[in-house]
């Protein structure tokens, strides 16, 4: 059993950023891809993610009644945002760029395929702890 002072927050490990490259079509002057920089965001930002993107729904039948529905395109895109530190999705210059108003939009202008925004999407849930493949598996084996 652990001691309790193995439990303060000095003890708690760093949280390094990670590299990654998003896209292929954003590339430096040798051809190479661009890297973009990632954090992994808290337990307590992605609380707020869900809350902004879940909706309370009628349900059929049970007037009075309503469920919750998450829109996991938008929880997803969020998440991303939140992870980016560079690019800084919030940049007034490069949103002009591309010609669109919200972090969100500019993302999915500058990763627009989209087999590589399903493989952004996988590497920045897996770096927030979320393990795809291991709840795929605990789901055909259920």
């Amino acid at each position: 059993m652990a001691d309790f002072k193995s439990f303060m927050k000095e003890n708690q490990k760093k949280k390094e950023h990670v590299f990654y490259a998003a896209t292929k079509s954003l590339c430096d002057e040798n051809g190479k891809p661009l890297e973009w920089e990632f954090r992994q965001i808290t337990s307590d930002e992605m609380d707020q993610i869900q809350e902004d993107n879940t909706i309370e729904v009628p349900i059929p039948g049970k007037p009075g009644m309503y469920r919750q529905k998450a829109n996991a395109a938008k929880i997803n895109k969020a998440m991303i945002c939140m992870s980016t530190v560079v690019p800084d999705l919030n940049s007034a210059e490069l949103l002009d760029s591309y010609g669109v108003m919200t972090p969100e939009e500019l993302l999915t202008e500058m990763v627009n395929s989209p087999g590589e925004y399903t493989d952004l999407v996988a590497f920045v849930s897996q770096l927030n702890g979320f393990n795809m493949q291991e709840e795929v598996g605990k789901a055909k084996n259920s």
